[in-house]
């Protein structure tokens, strides 16, 4: 079965065309080496699939007749992916920065609603 059939099968994306697009740009790898969409696997193979900026491990255990549904899709892999790959997630999700300088660009809501609130403040005082 072609490597970009089995990871749509198995439900790690959405579609076929996802699928090959992502192995040609190299987020699927055996073996440490990029792969085509054409790879033909057999079982066995151990695949790392690059997601939402996770390296997904995946071990290969049989090959499906066609898409599986969400619950049979064990039958056909084995996630071996570690821990430490989720915990990175968390990491970057606290290491970006969400907010921007005070003083640049436009106010957002917030800043907006804290001007009108000091302005309201400020005017029941006089």
């Amino acid at each position: 079965m072609r490597i970009d059939k089995y990871l749509w099968c198995i439900r790690v994306f959405k579609t076929r065309t996802i699928a090959t697009t992502a192995c040609k740009k190299g987020q699927v790898k055996m073996d440490a080496k990029s792969i085509k969409p054409s790879k033909e696997i057999f079982g066995g193979e151990l695949l790392l699939v690059r997601k939402n900026q996770i390296n997904y491990q995946i071990k290969v255990l049989s090959l499906p007749e066609s898409r599986v549904g969400a619950k049979l899709v064990d039958q056909y892999r084995k996630d071996v992916t570690p821990k430490e790959e989720f915990e990175k997630t968390e990491l970057l999700k606290y290491a970006k920065d969400y907010y921007r300088k005070k003083g640049i660009g436009r106010p957002t809501k917030k800043d907006r609603r804290d001007i009108d609130g000091y302005q309201e403040e400020t005017t029941e005082e006089i």
